[in-house]
């Protein structure tokens, strides 16, 4: 139970920083896969990460972030990511899981 409260929690605060800049989908895109694939651990909902592919599918080219390239649209239409990561992805999990358990 109190896993998925993190989750909720992780979910709503990165819809909020969402609604203030589309470009940082990017990089949480880049983190929740490689949290979900490559440590078996996810930091948001199913239903929130397929959310933030549709979102991000549908306004491509309003985004602009210089680690988009790692990401391609087939990506976000099959809802999964197995592409290679930018070096700064594993810290930047670590950073956002440490933060993340410090305030629940």
């Amino acid at each position: 139970m109190a896993v998925a409260k993190q989750k909720a929690t992780l979910d709503q605060k990165a819809a909020e920083l969402f609604a203030e800049n589309i470009n940082m989908m990017v990089p949480y895109y880049l983190m929740a896969s490689y949290a979900y694939y490559k440590q078996d651990d996810p930091i948001f909902s199913d239903d929130f990460f397929d959310a933030m592919a549709k979102t991000m599918l549908e306004r491509w080219d309003d985004i602009e972030h210089m680690h988009k390239v790692y990401i391609s649209k087939n990506d976000l239409q099959a809802g999964t990511f197995l592409g290679g990561y930018p070096t700064r992805v594993e810290g930047a999990l670590r950073s956002l899981r440490s933060g993340r358990s410090k305030r629940t």
